[in-house]
């Protein structure tokens, strides 16, 4: 696989919305045989694209192999295996929050937040051998793998990967690559989008969801070696006028999923920019000022998909359980909101299906440039 080591895939964040990053996996799967390693030995992830990541991660000597564990968990999914949702469940947990609110910060012992993804972490330990890991580097099948959390207590961006032992560890303004063995608590950060999920406390700092502090999302897998990055994100397929009604102020929820489509579409969207000025600088460059620079073109492909999540979530919104259901109502969510909030959270087997079966045929839809690029 070496001769392949310039290859990455990078899958962004966005909660359940995350279903639809392996539909398009799956797309790519057919051009593939079935014995077939994983097409990019490079592996990033954000958020809930850090589970899909370590998934391919786990199986990457047998890429049709991980895509079928994969696929089987969000062809299943509950939201009661993200975080509680019972209505006694969401409701103790938000008393227990209320009453830690009267504390001092120094005597602030446990975590706060809206909801409690402890379910989470049972999956992530139930589904995934991380020693698998080691055992995909060591036979050549695997490069590295990078998942991102971002630092409430110093404000960087976290890197922590696990790879070939010449990976050297970086340090640049605002962002960090730290070598590590990775285990469950690592995604656990990665995916613990502000507010929703609880902070997590590890090698002495507060981690939080890896796209917020993210002013680079690129940068990773420019790190570990990447020349050729397929990115698969969750940046709607058109930016409609919102909030246009002067008349009537937006609502808290519908700022909290403008708020989130921020974290996990925009800055992805800025590096992408910034990276073609660069690559456009490098071809007026003699081959002796690249020398100098040691800059190099990195290829980019971009997947995202073709229709709204938003209108997909709403239709599912009466599938959510009842604690949660009660909770979203209270706030202001329902199935008519203009929020984008519902498609982060709604876990739901049947809208996960869907969000698939988009990817999937987005995937097939652009079947030559995706065979092209990754030159299989």
């Amino acid at each position: 696989m070496s001769d392949r080591n310039q290859f990455a895939l990078l899958l962004s964040g966005g909660g359940a919305r995350a279903a639809y990053q392996l539909g398009v996996l799956k797309a790519i799967a057919t051009f593939l045989p079935r014995n077939h390693g994983i097409p990019f030995p490079i592996i990033c992830g954000n958020s809930a694209g850090a589970i899909n990541a370590t998934g391919l991660a786990c199986y990457a000597s047998c890429y049709h192999l991980g895509l079928r564990k994969l696929e089987w968990v969000w062809k299943n999914f509950d939201t009661r295996q993200v975080y509680d949702s019972g209505v006694r469940d969401v409701f103790k947990h938000l008393t227990g929050n209320f009453l830690s609110s009267f504390l001092t910060e120094k005597n602030q012992k446990t975590p706060s937040s809206l909801l409690n993804n402890q379910p989470l972490r049972h999956l992530i330990r139930q589904h995934l051998d991380f020693q698998r890991i080691d055992t995909n580097i060591d036979r050549g099948y695997l490069r590295a793998i990078s998942i991102n959390a971002s630092s409430y207590t110093s404000h960087d961006s976290i890197s922590f990967f696990q790879g070939h032992s010449e990976l050297k560890a970086w340090q640049r303004e605002q962002r960090r690559g730290l070598p590590c063995t990775l285990n469950s608590e690592h995604l656990i950060a990665s995916s613990a989008i502000p507010m929703l999920f609880p902070p997590v406390k590890m090698l002495g700092e507060f981690l939080g969801d890896g796209s917020i502090h993210q002013l680079s999302p690129l940068s990773p897998a420019i790190h570990l070696g990447a020349e050729k990055i397929l990115v698969i994100g969750v940046e709607q397929p058109e930016r409609i006028s919102r909030f246009t009604d002067m008349q009537n102020f937006p609502s808290s929820i519908a700022i909290a999923g403008h708020l989130l489509d921020t974290i996990f579409a925009d800055t992805l969207k800025s590096d992408l920019e910034r990276l073609e000025r660069i690559n456009n600088t490098i071809a007026h460059m003699t081959y002796k000022q690249r020398q100098l620079t040691q800059l190099k073109t990195i290829d980019c492909l971009v997947i995202n998909p073709s229709v709204n999540f938003n209108e997909m979530a709403a239709k599912h919104f009466h599938r959510m359980p009842s604690g949660i259901k009660i909770l979203l109502r209270m706030l202001g969510l329902h199935d008519k909101a203009d929020s984008s909030l519902l498609s982060y959270l709604l876990f739901e087997k049947e809208f996960c299906r869907e969000l698939i079966a988009l990817g999937m045929k987005d995937g097939l839809a652009r079947q030559d440039e995706l065979r092209a690029f990754l030159q299989v």
